[in-house]
């Protein structure tokens, strides 16, 4: 018996295995790799801890952090500090529905189809789009394969990124068109917004515009004007959208954009240290062929009864292998669940007075901090919904620091990005903040200006 309760083999079931594999010691099973480089001696593990230790000893660990949840958080850029209802867990911890996998034999698989089906309808109402995946690993792959999806559709290989879309899924769009041979621009920003003069120098070698709505600045962006200027050159538009701000904005769809994606986290995903997230991905009908991943297609069986499907599946990775539109597989199921059951929860009058909530919240904070001496917008008169960005006269670092003593989250220092943004400070506002909690930040910052 091993003295590790969860290893299982005995000494006789590691020896059945050496003689079925024709080895008699475990170190044959390691000849391919050159002496010089392996390992020898006894690894520096500590003893084995009992159950009731090894628990202790986690919940110390676990202790060491600072959740989200035990502070007032104003921190935005992507992940959002969403209240999520008690009937969002329920229902994802049925055991029926308890795995991220996509089922590969859908006729035993109804239930999961289904739920996925009514998560592609709700994604479409929501972008204001024709067909949706089941879903992607997160905002940032899911703009980048939509950027992908582009170059495909229009057999041009250069995509115009905005300068205003999140740092992060910049990173992730280069990292995914670099290997494919895209060229991705920069397109320039003036004023907080994406330049529209710039694409007066857009040209028939562009695949898509990419823009976030609102963007990283938390501006709202003028969709329809980019819309415009890239269909006349054949181009699409990529918008990568905050899900709660279209139940007050137009959705990117009816504002034109061919592709709509989004993080899906704010829609009954905790914050959970940075994942796992939902990517949320549409398409006007006419890209349906170049969507990545999943798609569930309703039908009837030969009893004539309403059934779900796999659908359009010649376009995948089992099937097509290197030709495929994407290689994502086993997908964020589970996390595309809890969306469903979130939307479906607070329907879509719901989601209009959460989102009118965030606004007034966001706009209440905005004229409190600006009403602080020295306290200014970092874009003046810009239009956003519930993330706005300052220009402190002290250092956004040194306020946070003594924010968190306090107990509050503060906002993000946007001097880490660019130069221009120094002493910028970007505040989320969502509509678990409190009057208090936002009366309390004021007078922090109110006392840090003062020191």
């Amino acid at each position: 018996m091993n003295g590790w309760s969860y290893l299982p083999h005995t000494e006789e079931d590691r020896r059945r295995m050496m003689a079925v594999l024709g080895i008699s010691d475990i170190e044959e099973l390691f000849d391919d790799i050159p002496e010089e480089v392996r390992f020898r001696g006894a690894l520096q593990v500590p003893e084995r801890l009992s159950e009731v230790e090894l628990n202790r000893h986690m919940a110390e660990l676990a202790g060491e952090n600072q959740p989200a949840a035990e502070m007032a958080c104003f921190l935005g850029a992507g992940a959002y500090d969403h209240h999520v209802p008690a009937v969002v867990d329920a229902m994802i911890g049925r055991g029926e529905f308890y795995t991220s996998y996509t089922p590969y034999q859908p006729e035993i698989s109804q239930g999961i189809l289904q739920a996925i089906f009514e998560y592609q309808t709700m994604v479409c109402e929501l972008l204001g789009m024709e067909v949706s995946n089941a879903s992607m690993y997160d905002g940032a792959s899911a703009t980048a394969e939509a950027a992908l999806a582009a170059c495909a559709a229009t057999h041009r290989s250069r995509v115009w990124v905005s300068d205003l879309l999140n740092p992060a899924y910049r990173r992730v769009i280069r990292t995914y068109c670099e290997a494919q041979d895209v060229e991705v621009v920069a397109w320039r920003d003036t004023d907080g917004r994406s330049s529209a003069e710039a694409l007066n120098e857009l040209d028939e070698s562009v695949a898509a515009l990419v823009v976030q709505y609102p963007n990283f600045l938390g501006i709202v962006e003028p969709l329809r004007d980019f819309a415009r200027r890239a269909h006349e050159v054949g181009a699409l538009l990529i918008v990568a959208a905050y899900p709660v701000a279209l139940g007050v904005l137009e959705s990117p769809g009816a504002c034109g954009a061919d592709i709509a994606v989004a993080e899906g986290q704010p829609l009954g995903n905790p914050l959970s240290f940075g994942g796992p997230y939902l990517g949320l991905m549409a398409s006007s009908r006419a890209l349906m062929r170049r969507l990545p991943g999943r798609i569930v297609g309703q039908t009837v069986d030969t009893r004539g009864r309403r059934g779900f499907v796999l659908t359009l599946q010649a376009r995948e990775q089992h099937i097509r292998r290197e030709k495929a539109t994407s290689n994502i597989c086993s997908n964020q199921a589970l996390n595309a669940l809890a969306a469903t059951v979130y939307l479906a929860a607070l329907g879509p009058g719901g989601l209009a007075d959460l989102a009118g909530l965030n606004l007034q919240k966001a706009h209440y904070l905005f004229n409190r901090l600006t009403g602080i001496p020295g306290v200014e917008p970092l874009i003046p008169g810009a239009p956003f919904f519930n993330e706005f960005a300052l220009r402190l006269p002290v250092d956004p670092a040194r306020v946070n620091r003594v924010l968190l003593q306090q107990g509050i989250l503060g906002g993000l220092d946007l001097g880490e990005y660019r130069t221009d943004w120094r002493g910028g400070w970007l505040l989320a506002v969502t509509e678990k903040r409190t009057r208090a909690e936002m009366d309390r930040l004021v007078d922090v910052l109110k006392e840090g200006v003062r020191s």
